[in-house]
This record gives structure tokens, C-alpha cells and sequence, in this order.
């Protein structure tokens, strides 16, 4: 089979080693001597934030790697530093890139995970190569328990060498683009083939067929895997590439970013990524400062990225306000709570509405939209669990008892009912309110044994009024009872309140503000959230549902300040504030826990840029405490391992640009180094990752795909398979941007995506020519499936001037044309080096027959590689068939320079060279493109003389054999004839069968060939039949005319050879349809038929001679002759009767057992018993006068007798 050559294997998979930490530009990093950037550099002032479009600076794409396999432990100490500090740098710079990814995936409000992604199969390692060709190796072995018939067995084993032995299966595992499905696909694609050419089998369709043979292939394939197992491992592969949860999500780019586990929790634990509330906020202050940003752009347009055309820097500010709007309708569109998304609030505008204290009573309709109590209603779920009761001592034992409960004077519900002496229960009264501060009543009775009594008796109550933040865990509560009730009743009870998802915090302090809340006072407040951006803090009363007052926190900042001693003497210890311009609310807490807890809420729900710094730290403790006190161990733990630079940066100051190219790469190159065969498509997790990030900092979608061209470019050149369709959906959402379509919405193109651009369009194109080139090796066996006839379909996108003018079809069909004419040169190139063809044309010592072995050689894997292209990428050139042909003819061109060597260097008058124009003409021939082409008319011109010259030898040498060979023959029985004769027919038929085989291309040549082949034939054959007659008549005088003659066996002989020349004759030279203008069968037709009558003739003369001269001894009995009175008184025999008796017998066995044509003996015995009739009757005649002596009578009836064995 046609195999590739290693060293051009070797050097496209040395240029680069296959470290999943070390990419392309990270190498040309390290070999430039570029340091990667530190972490400083990330964060850059308004003046320069726009560096982060620059597209050029490949420096970034790559860093070295921290692995300590990269340097050499020979560095100079200096050196050894600064490779250290680069690479703490890095990391970094990774940590803080880390940070950015945590935040998308924890709190995702733009992109989801895809589902509709096709599914990618498992890769195949080169290890799992070599176990596939030992398991198949196995098989042909037969070595396994797999039962095949011949039929599966022979297209294994085509499967074998072709497919698996081939080189350039090995580049493709190599290049990554290699799956089990592929293996699968080729050899299904080749056995449908073979089983439609398969005979038909009653009760058995070739469906079935095809079906059991792919069932043993995947046995052979699967080996001995335990077969339960396979299918779960294979789900659970699917499932991983499909979706992947948050924690799986962290991990992946853990692995990609180099980020270790503890890092992890350090950072998850201190952005808080669990508190949805916290991720949220986070986001709102990133949009403020993005909008910051926007600004400083709009008052200095030339801090901004330089444009193709001016007009668009102001486009670019709206743009970028666009998306700052756009992100906020997104954060606004994620629910708050159940019934809330239909607010006025739910989707704010950009320009927010101002904040005014509004008391319930201060709502008019002619004020500007403000909160209303529809805004911020509360639903509440309790649960009342009562457990046991204690104390009930003046109680009879027998006495049944049972508890009600109602909230805010709602539907009561009751318990079981208990005896007095075990009063126990485990129920649980639900209830809803919208009340934040709602009154739980639960009742203890007995019933009342009393026949007129209609009431229980009630022996006590209790009143809870628990709030969100009160305790979860049951405690006693002291019944209020009657005056009749003289116990001391105690209740185990608990009360859950669960908080309502748009309650932020809740809690009672002091406050006082400005317009709201005037006078110093401890309310209960909650802090309700409306929307995303619409945060409220209210204030309520017992039983009301409604706030009393309430007040919107947008544009107030909230930090903690020391206490007022004026306000403290009337209340509070903990205070806090939280200011705006024209107002401001103070508020205190009794406990320094409660006080953090608040200022931490307001800061998430503000969405104030500063952080406010708790002055006193909490030491620990249970609740409250605790969630403070891990919180603030977080940060500390953070702050302590250097992660509290990475939290607390402002995202808006980094390159983000940047940061996406590098992240893009790593996840690039973690893709391409993972279990599937991917071609350089994102996992669904990756692209969700990817869209959020690009959504939430602002990173351009032609930078994205610019990028992503860039690193799939550099993996392409590095001989790492990528998928054509890929590079055409990146590179044609760039084209349709840069020539202005807004494929993302966005107008403006920079200076720097244009020229990238151009220059990603320049790589595209030569490395498409190249991979066109190249089809065979990098598409082999046409994998990955339709990859051709994308990278075809891209080449034409490529060449394309704009987006909206196609190119000339002529254009397109000069560039492949091109391609194909290289790809020629390139086949051919490595068909030879396979074969050594240029060592055998160029060796003088190597014999002409081995050299024509081995073109003959080269033959059969042109034709190979020719029936492949056919076989596998074909129907990838269909739009370009002529082309595809034209490459054929010039790959044929080529061979036909060494075909020319090779024939020249034989010897004059060889005939070897004959099976080349065999094995070449028959395959040209069948297939209909190349059959009269160039090399096929070449191939004619070449041979032509060679086959006329062969026939005039072998027509010299026919007509020497017959002159020697009937000079010398003996006349011996061979065959049908005699050894001359088989020899001259035998040459004559292998002559006609060779010719015909040939199946010489030319039709005029080929019936001048024809014509004087039967020619031929038939003038070879009638020297033939000449040369037996002379020598039958030579044969046919011998012997005497008496009853002791016996037909030699070499006459018999002859019989044959004029019989077996006419059957050869209808075979060498049968009637033909132009009858009328060759007539050379006819003429040896009638030749042979006259010698074979004249044959005939002549030994019936001679046989007939015989009965004559009997006749003539019988004469001398005549009556009245002399003998007659003398030979009257002798008494004689039946001696001359029975001698002729023995002849005609003797001759009759001779001749029947040593003639082979049924048809000439009944002829010949015709002739014979006619003219030994017509004799025997004109010697009767001529004695009708006389009487015939007893003697005479005697022997003509026993003559007679005789006669009938001739009949």
C-alpha cells in the first residue's frame, strides 16, 4: 500500500513537541526572548485602556510555561531569577484571569451552556493504534473466536494494509483529528462495495449481510474490552461533553490556567461565589464602572482605539453604552422573585430615576415613578410545630387534650388529639402571610365531659411573634392560663419563618434620616429587593402587610462611622451610614454583628465601587456571629496568600481584550490535548465560559474570532487537524465585520482589526493552497468526513474581494487548478520515494528486468493512489471535475517520463514490457475520464510498434514452425493432432488471446490488428493442411494394394490434423460480420474441405484396390475360362474370404479408434462401402451370362457380409 514518507512524517511532527503547556507562539516567545507582561501592566490608566485592541502582539498568546522542564538547570543565576520572576508574573496574571472566569460561571446572566452541539467522538491515540492493528493482526492470525467466511476475512485484510498500515493514519492520530468513528465509517464505506457485488443468496439480503460483518468488526475492534462496561463509559463521556455543572466547570479551567485547588477555595471563598446576592452586586458595580469608562472615552475620543473612518468614534461610544444597556436589561431579566418581573421596576433605563423618601401616605399619582406597596409585597411561609407539653398536674390522666395555632387571625388548625398523661405530638401547622412581623397564637384544650357543655375548655395560650432572623431550633414557652387553672403549663414549640427571595435582610435598629424616618427611633426594617438595579428599605409595624414608610436605596453609599453620643443616650451602640447627595440615613445596631450584616447588605444592594472596612472584627461565635466571622476569615485567609489584590482590583482597568486572547489559547490548546477528537471545536462548557466573558467585559466579537483564527491557524501550521468548517463560521463573522455588515450589531471597524484581518486572509489562503496540495495527507481516506469540501468552500470565501461581489468562477478554478497541478507533483513525489523508483532508474548495475519490475510496480500504486482519490475525495472536487481529471493526466505525465526510462533501458525485441501496457490499459480504459487522454494516447504511440513488431516475430516464427516442423514430423499422435500442428495452433490462439487482451485503445488499429491476426490464421492454418497433404500422399502410396494392408496410423493421424485445423479455423478465424470484406474464413473453409474430400477419395481408392484385386483371383473361377477347367477338380477354401474379412475389420477398428472427428468417419465409411458396392456390382454385371462357380458364390456373400460393417 501506498505509504507517505517518514521523513516528511518526522519533520512536520519534530518542529514543535507535543507539551500541552508549551503552544506555537509560546515557543517563539521563549526563542525571542519576550517576557510576558506583569500583572501591573494588566491594570492601565484611562489614557491607555484602549491598548487592550491591539491584535498584533503575539507576545501574549503563549506564555512560557511555570514547568521547570523548560529551562536548563545550567542557567545563569541571573537568568534562573528573571525565568522565576517571569513566571510568578504569569501566574499572576493567571490568578487574576481565573478571578474573571469564577464570576462568570458562578453568576451567569448572558450565555448558557449549548445543547444543540454535535456530539464529538472519543480520539484515537497512537497507542490505541498499535492495539487496534495487533487485535485485527490477531484476527487474520486466526487467533481469535471470531467465525468469518472467506469473504469478511478478504476484506479485513484489505482493511489492514490499506487502512491501518498506512502512514498517513498515523499522521492523522498523530494530528489529533482521528476518532473511532472514523475507523468505523472507512471500513463500512469499503465492505458496502464488496458486499453489493456479492452474489444474490435466497433468504438472505445483503442488508443482513453488511450488518454481521460490521457486528465482527466491532468485536475485532473492541477486542477483548468486557462489553458491559463499554456502553456506560461511552455515556458517561457523552454526558461530559454535553454539560457540565459549576464545579466541573471550576475545575476545567483549574487545569487550563494552572490554577491549584487550594487557590481555588481561597478565591471562591472570598468573592463569595455561593451568595448570588454578593455575584450580583458585584456585576452592578462592574457596569458602573464601565460606564465611568464610557464617559472618559466620550470626553476624550482619542484615548479610544484609532478607526477606519472618524465618524466612527462617536458610533463606538454609543456602542458601548449599547452594550452597558444591554448587559442591564440581561441583569434586570434574571428574576427576583415569584411575581415581581412584571414591575415598573424590572427593567430600569440607564438615566435612573431620582430617590425621594416616600411615605405611604406621600404616594400621589402626579409624582414621578416611584415604589408603591404593590413593589415591595412580601409573601411569608410559616411552619408551627408543636412537640409536647409539661405541667399539667390537676389533669385526670384519661383526659384528652389538644393545641390550635393560627397566624395574623387567620384559619385556625389543630393537633391531634393526646391523653393528658402523655400530652405529645409532632404536628406541623403551615401557614402564608405577607406580614413581616405576623402573631402566632397557640391554644392548649381539653375537652369538656359535660353533657351540656358545647365548648372545650381552654387551659392556656401563648403569643410568638418571630421574625426571619429568629431562632429555627423548638424551645418552652409558659402558657397564659385561666383563673380556673391553677398549673404551671409549659409548651415546646418551634417557629420557622423562611425569608422570601426578594428580602435581602431584615432585622430591628435604630434610624433616622432627612426625608424619611425623621425621628430616632428602633423599627423593624427589611430590605426588599424589586429588581436587579431597584432596592428598597422599609420599615413595618405588627399586622400590617404594608410598610409604613419606605425608601429607595438607588444612588446612596453605605460605611460604617462612629457613634453619635447624642443619638446613642436615646438608643443603639453600632453605627452606620448610608449617604446620597441631599440626603442621608444613620442607623444603629445594639450588637456589632447585626451592624456588619446590614452594611453588607446595603453595599450589594447600592452597588457602591468602595468596600466599606468593618472597624472591629468579630471573634466568633454561633449565628450571626459565625457567618461574620467566616466571612471575614475568608477574606483574611485571602488577604494572607496575596489573593486579596486579585478580589478587589476594578475589572474595568484590565486589557480584557488581552486577557480573552490568552484565555482563548490555553482553552485552545487544553481542547485539542483532551480525550476527543474535537478539530477545534469548543465543549459546550468552554463556549458558554467564552460568550460570558465576552458579554460581561466587553470583549469585541471580531477580536474574539480574529484570535480564535489566529491560535487555530498556528495549530493548522503545526500539522494538528482542524476542522475547515470551523475556520469559515470564524472567518466569515470577520469578513462580514470588517466590510461593515454588524454581525454582532457592531458599526465601528478599528485600524487593527483590518489589518489583522488582511493578514489572518493571507495565512487562510496559503495554508488552504497548501492543505489542496496536500489533499491526500491531509484529508486521508476523506477524513475528517466533508473536511475537503469545506476547505474547498472557504478557499472560494477567501478569495473572495468583499462580502457582497462573488469572484469569478474563473478566478476560483485557476487557484485549484494550481493546487491540483502541486498536488500532482506532490502524489507522485511520494508514490516514487515509496517505490525508490529513482534509485532503480539511476543504478547501472541494476539488470533491465528489475527495472521494468519496477516501474511496473510504481504502476500499481499510481493506480492505487489515482482509485483513491476517486474512492475518497472525488465527491469533494465534484464542482471541480475537469480539474480533478487534469490532475490525473499530469500525475500520469509524470510517471510516464520513468515508464519511458525504464523502457528504454530493455533489450531489442523484448516482449516483458507487455503486462505494464496490460495493467496500465486496463485501467484506463474502465475509467471513462481518462480513457483517450494524453497518457492514454502516450501509452498507444509507445507500444504500438512493439505490438506490430511482436506479431511479425511471431508470425515469422508460426510460419518456421510449420516449415520445420512438417519437414521433421513423424507423424506421432499428440493432442488433436500431431506435436507440430498443437504447437502451430497453440501459438496462433495465445497470439489472438494476447492481442485481445491487450485491448488496444485505438479501434481502427485495433481491427487492423483483428483482421490480420484471422489472416494470419487462416493462411498458417491452409500451410498446414498443404503440408498434411503432401505428406499423405507420400503415405498413401505405400503399401501394397492386398488383403495384408492396414491404414498406417500416421494417416490416421493426418485425418486429425485436417480435422482439428478445421475446428481451429472457426476459433482462430470465424465468420465475421464484415463477411464481405474478409473472406479469409470462407477460403480456409473450402480448402480444408477439399483436401479432406480429396483425402478421403484417395484412401477409399486405395482400400477399393484391394477388393478389386480379390475380385480378380475370384475372375479365374470364371466358367469357360482356362484356369476354370483346371481349377474345377480342386476343392478350395474360404481362405481368400476370410483374409479379406480380416482386413476390412482390422482396418474399420485402426481407423475408428485412431480418428477423433465421429463426421469424417462416417464420410470416409460412406465413401468406402459405396465404392466397394458399386465395384462388387459391375463385376456381377459383367458375368450376367455365365454361372457363377461355388466358390465364387461362397466368398462374394461372406465378401458381402462383411460389407454391412461398413454400412
Amino acid at each position: 500500500m501506498l505509504k507517505s514518507s517518514s521523513s516528511e512524517d518526522e519533520s512536520e511532527s519534530e518542529d514543535y513537541p507535543d507539551d500541552p503547556d508549551i503552544s506555537h507562539s509560546s515557543q517563539r516567545n521563549l526563542r525571542e526572548g519576550v517576557s510576558a507582561s506583569s500583572n501591573d501592566s494588566l491594570a492601565h490608566s484611562t489614557s491607555a485602556v484602549h491598548t487592550r485592541g491591539s491584535l498584533s502582539d503575539r507576545s501574549v498568546g503563549r506564555p512560557s510555561s511555570p514547568s521547570h522542564s523548560v529551562s536548563t538547570s545550567s542557567e545563569p543565576p541571573g537568568r534562573e531569577e528573571e525565568r522565576a520572576l517571569r513566571e510568578e508574573e504569569e501566574h499572576k496574571r493567571r490568578l487574576q484571569l481565573y478571578v474573571f472566569v469564577m464570576r462568570c460561571i458562578a453568576y451567569p446572566f448572558n450565555a448558557k451552556q449549548p445543547t444543540d452541539m454535535v456530539r464529538r467522538q472519543t480520539k484515537v491515540t497512537r497507542q490505541q493504534l498499535q492495539i487496534i492493528k495487533d487485535r485485527f493482526q490477531t484476527f487474520l492470525n486466526g487467533d481469535t473466536q471470531i467465525v468469518a467466511d472467506e469473504a469478511f476475512c478478504n476484506a479485513v485484510q484489505s482493511y489492514y494494509e490499506v487502512f491501518l498500515k498506512s502512514d498517513r493514519v498515523l499522521k492523522m492520530v498523530n494530528s489529533g483529528g482521528c476518532s473511532s468513528n472514523d475507523f468505523r465509517e472507512v471500513f463500512k464505506n469499503n465492505v458496502e462495495k464488496r458486499v453489493r457485488s456479492l452474489p444474490e443468496i435466497d433468504g438472505l439480503s445483503k442488508e443482513t449481510v453488511l450488518s454481521s460483518w460490521m457486528t465482527k468488526f466491532d468485536a475485532i475492534y473492541r477486542g477483548e474490552e468486557d462489553q458491559r462496561k463499554q456502553p456506560q463509559r461511552l455515556s458517561t463521556l457523552a454526558g461530559s461533553e454535553l454539560i457540565l455543572s459549576k464545579e466541573q466547570l471550576y475545575e476545567m479551567f483549574q487545569n487550563i490556567l494552572g490554577v491549584k485547588k487550594f487557590e481555588h477555595q481561597l478565591l471562591y471563598n472570598a468573592c463569595q461565589l455561593d451568595n448570588a446576592d454578593e455575584q450580583a452586586a458585584q456585576i452592578r458595580r462592574e457596569l458602573d464602572g464601565r460606564l465611568q469608562f464610557i464617559e472618559s472615552i466620550a470626553k476624550q475620543p482619542k484615548k479610544g482605539p484609532k478607526f477606519v473612518l472618524k465618524e466612527m468614534e462617536e458610533m463606538y461610544v454609543e456602542e458601548l453604552r449599547a452594550q452597558v444597556n444591554l448587559l442591564m436589561a440581561n441583569l434586570e431579566s434574571l428574576p427576583v422573585s415569584k411575581g415581581n418581573t412584571d414591575s415598573k421596576y424590572s427593567l430600569q433605563k440607564l438615566k435612573r430615576a431620582q430617590n425621594t423618601a416616600v411615605s405611604m401616605m406621600e404616594v400621589t399619582e402626579d409624582s414621578e415613578p416611584t415604589l408603591s406597596k404593590a413593589d415591595v409585597v412580601l409573601s411569608f411561609t410559616l411552619e408551627v410545630l408543636v412537640m409536647e407539653v409539661k405541667g399539667l398536674k390537676s389533669l385526670a390522666p384519661n383526659r384528652i387534650v389538644y393545641c390550635t395555632m393560627e397566624v395574623d387571625g387567620g384559619d385556625k388548625l389543630q393537633t391531634d388529639q393526646a391523653e393528658a398523661s402523655k400530652p405529645a405530638w409532632d404536628t406541623q401547622g403551615d401557614f402564608t402571610t405577607t406580614h413581616p412581623m405576623p402573631i402566632v397564637k397557640v391554644k392548649l384544650y381539653t375537652e369538656n365531659t359535660g353533657m351540656l357543655s358545647i365548648d372545650d375548655t381552654l387551659l392556656g395560650k401563648v403569643v410568638v411573634r418571630p421574625t426571619p432572623n429568629s431562632p429555627k431550633t423548638p424551645e418552652w414557652y409558659k402558657l397564659y392560663t385561666p383563673k380556673s387553672v391553677t398549673d404551671k403549663i409549659t409548651l415546646k414549640l418551634a417557629v420557622r419563618m423562611d425569608k422570601p427571595q426578594n428580602m435581602k435582610h431584615c432585622g430591628w435598629t435604630y434610624c433616622q434620616g432627612r426625608t424619611a424616618w425623621k425621628k430616632w427611633k428602633k423599627r423593624f426594617y427589611v430590605l426588599v429587593q424589586v429588581s436587579q438595579y431597584t432596592f428598597a428599605m422599609c420599615s413595618y409595624r405588627e399586622k400590617k402587610a404594608d410598610p409604613n414608610e419606605m425608601m429607595q436605596l438607588d444612588g446612596f453609599t453605605v460605611n460604617y462611622i462612629d457613634a453619635d453620643q447624642e443619638l446613642e443616650a436615646q438608643g443603639g451602640r453600632f453605627f452606620f451610614k448610608a449617604v446620597k447627595e441631599g440626603d442621608s440615613l444613620t442607623f444603629a445596631c445594639d450588637e456589632e454583628v447585626d451592624r456588619q450584616l446590614w452594611v453588607q447588605a446595603i453595599y450589594r444592594a447600592t452597588g457602591q465601587s468602595y468596600k466599606p472596612v468593618p472597624p472591629t472584627q468579630i471573634s466568633g461565635g454561633k449565628g450571626s456571629n459565625a457567618i461574620i466571622s467566616r466571612l471575614q476569615g475568608d477574606a483574611d485567609r485571602a488577604r494572607k496568600h496575596g489573593m486579596d489584590e486579585f478580589i478587589q482590583r476594578n475589572p474595568s482597568t484590565f486589557n480584557h481584550a488581552q486577557l480573552f486572547k490568552l484565555l482563548q489559547e490555553l482553552m485552545l490548546d487544553h481542547r485539542l490535548n483532551d480525550s476527543f477528537s474535537c478539530l477545534g471545536w469548543f465543549s459546550p462548557g468552554q463556549i458558554f465560559v467564552l460568550d460570558e466573558y465576552c458579554a460581561r467585559y466587553g470583549v469585541r466579537g471580531c477580536h474574539r474570532h480574529l484570535c480564535y483564527l489566529d491560535n487555530l491557524l498556528d495549530r493548522a501550521e503545526n500539522s494538528q487537524m482542524i476542522d475547515p468548517t470551523l475556520i469559515h463560521y470564524s472567518f466569515a463573522f470577520c469578513a462580514s465585520h470588517v466590510h461593515g455588515n454588524r454581525p454582532d450589531g457592531n458599526g465601528t471597524v478599528t485600524v487593527e482589526e483590518t489589518d489583522k484581518f488582511e493578514e489572518i486572509k493571507e495565512r487562510l489562503r496559503v495554508l488552504l493552497e497548501y492543505q489542496i496540495t496536500h489533499f491526500r495527507y491531509c484529508f486521508p481516506f476523506g477524513r475528517p468526513d466533508q473536511a475537503l469540501k469545506a476547505a474547498l468552500s472557504l478557499l472560494e470565501r477567501v478569495l473572495m474581494k468583499d462580502i457582497a461581489t462573488p469572484i469569478p468562477q474563473e478566478e476560483v478554478f485557476s487557484t485549484i487548478e494550481k493546487c491540483l497541478k502541486n498536488a500532482a507533483l506532490v502524489n507522485y513525489e511520494q508514490v516514487s520515494t515509496y517505490a525508490k523508483i529513482e534509485e532503480s532508474l539511476n543504478s547501472i548495475d541494476l539488470p533491465p528486468e528489475r527495472r521494468l519490475e519496477d516501474v511496473i510496480h510504481l504502476a500499481e500504486l499510481c493506480i492505487d493512489v489515482l482509485q483513491q482519490n476517486d474512492e475518497h475525495h472525488a465527491e469533494a472536487f465534484a464542482w471541480f471535475s475537469d480539474l480533478l481529471i487534469e490532475h490525473a493526466e499530469l500525475f500520469w505525465s509524470l510517471y510516464a517520463v520513468d515508464m519511458d526510462a525504464a523502457l528504454e533501458a530493455q533489450p531489442q525485441d523484448t516482449w516483458d514490457s507487455f503486462p505494464l501496457f496490460q495493467l496500465l490499459n486496463d485501467y484506463i480504459r474502465s475509467d471513462p475520464n481518462l480513457n483517450g487522454g494524453r497518457f492514454h494516447q502516450h501509452l498507444r504511440d509507445t507500444f504500438a510498434s512493439q505490438v506490430i513488431r511482436y506479431v511479425d516475430l511471431m508470425e515469422s516464427s508460426i510460419a518456421q514452425s510449420i516449415h520445420k516442423g512438417f519437414e521433421k514430423e513423424r507423424w506421432q499422435p499428440e493432442g488433436n493432432g500431431t506435436p507440430t500442428s498443437e504447437e502451430i495452433f497453440w501459438k496462433l490462439d495465445a497470439l489472438q488471446s494476447f492481442i485481445r487482451e491487450l485491448h488496444w485503445p485505438d479501434e481502427e488499429f485495433a481491427r487492423h490488428l483483428d483482421h490480420r491476426l484471422k489472416q494470419m490464421a487462416a493462411d498458417m492454418v491452409e500451410s498446414c493442411v498443404n503440408r498434411t497433404m503432401k505428406a499423405f500422399e507420400c503415405w498413401i502410396k505405400k503399401g501394397r494394394t492386398t488383403t495384408d494392408y492396414r491404414v498406417p496410423s500416421e494417416i490416421c493421424v493426418m485425418f486429425n490434423v485436417l480435422n482439428d485445423a478445421r475446428n481451429q479455423s472457426l476459433k482462430l478465424c470465424p465468420p465475421n460480420r464484415d463477411q464481405e470484406t474478409y473472406q479469409y474464413h470462407t477460403q480456409i473453409e473450402s480448402v480444408i474441405q477439399g483436401e479432406n474430400k480429396k483425402m478421403v477419395n484417395e484412401l477409399v481408392t486405395k482400400l477399393t484396390q484391394v477388393l478389386r484385386n480379390v475380385l480378380d483371383k475370384l475372375a479365374r473361377y470364371d466358367e469357360g475360362t482356362f484356369f476354370a477347367s483346371i481349377l474345377s477338380f480342386t476343392n478350395p477354401g474360404m481362405e481368400l474370404a476370410d483374409a479379406y474379412a480380416e482386413f476390412i475389420c482390422d482396418n474399420l477398428e485402426d481407423i475408428t479408434a485412431r480418428t477423433h472427428d465421429d463426421q469424417f468417419l462416417l464420410c470416409l465409411y460412406e465413401a468406402w462401402y459405396t465404392s466397394n458396392m458399386n465395384l462388387l456390382c459391375d463385376w456381377l454385371s459383367d458375368r450376367m451370362e455365365i454361372q457363377l462357380h461355388i466358390y465364387q458364390l461362397n466368398t462374394l456373400l461372406r465378401i458381402t457380409k462383411v460389407f454391412f460393417c461398413l454400412d
